[in-house]
């Protein structure tokens, strides 16, 4: 008997290694000025640790920064091996897409508050958080996953891709390249979570109001090395006021929205430019160069 509990032992431990791995290979994270961001499957992660102690006044303190109300139930997880409270609460972006925000308040080993919240449109996963709460706390995500604040070259869902210092961050797995380009992308499980991902990110755009969706069309493209379409969208912000076009310069951005196996995961990766950004001959800013190519 004991020799049969020790094998379902190693059996369960190699499971939960395994499903970390796997989970491994599709995040990334960033961290700046004591905050962490990171990105999987859709989930924009952060995680922060304040020097207040798990009690109630310290938990209230923690609770006011990130605007927790006082009616909004504090909830113990008991599935995870920390003390906690976990909120949830929902921001409704149009009448078919909400954000489902999930807060994590959890007792660390230094015996001080970490904070982990979880943000995706339209669902929750709580198998996931779990993982995720587990690997940070204890402080195993591999270096490997962290990016450099300063670009010189991304981890673009398995491949090493050599920017130089033109680029930057403006989130965790979105980068923008003055006049060559910007992208965002997100390594998924599932070829279906990626393409409601970036469905949504349609969405949210056509529901914008600083200026509107003149062309839509489905385009026969290559993408990281695999034939398969996109959505291409032409923005049109003429006539409009908006911050981002007057810092541009230009009139139109064109976006393509992609969802497509790579390299043994799913990525569903939005590329945009600008009509006055440094479009090359085939049609394209050079970031998006980077990783796709139109079909002719």
């Amino acid at each position: 008997m004991r020799k049969i509990s020790t094998l379902i032992l190693l059996f369960a431990m190699t499971i939960s290694l395994a499903q970390n791995d796997s989970i491994f290979n599709r995040l990334q994270a960033i961290s700046n000025n004591g905050l962490t961001f990171y990105n999987s499957d859709g989930f924009t992660i952060t995680s922060e640790t304040l020097n207040y102690p798990f009690t109630e006044k310290g938990l209230k303190k923690v609770y006011r920064k990130y605007a927790i109300k006082k009616d909004e139930n504090k909830t113990k997880d008991d599935q995870l091996a920390f003390n906690n409270y976990f909120v949830t609460n929902d921001k409704e972006i149009t009448e078919e897409l909400v954000q489902n925000n999930t807060f994590y308040f959890i007792e660390n080993k230094d015996k001080r508050i970490t904070i982990i919240q979880f943000s995706a449109i339209n669902k929750r996963d709580k198998a996931f958080e779990h993982t995720i709460i587990k690997s940070i706390i204890e402080k195993t995500i591999p270096n490997e996953n962290y990016a450099s604040m300063k670009i010189d070259s991304i981890n673009f869902a398995g491949r090493k891709i050599k920017l130089g210092s033109n680029c930057s961050w403006t989130n965790v797995n979105t980068v923008q390249c003055p006049y060559y380009g910007e992208m965002n992308w997100s390594v998924h499980k599932g070829l279906e979570d990626a393409q409601n991902t970036v469905a949504q990110q349609l969405a949210i755009t056509k529901s914008r109001k600083n200026g509107k969706v003149v062309s839509e069309a489905i385009v026969d493209i290559e993408f990281e090395g695999t034939e398969t379409k996109a959505k291409k969208v032409i923005y049109d912000f003429t006539g409009l006021t908006s911050v981002l076009a007057s810092m541009s310069g230009g009139k139109t951005l064109t976006i393509f929205y992609v969802a497509t196996e790579v390299r043994g995961n799913y990525v569903s990766c939005v590329l945009s430019f600008w009509n006055n950004d440094a479009i090359t001959e085939n049609g394209l800013a050079p970031l998006l160069e980077e990783v796709m190519k139109l079909k002719k």
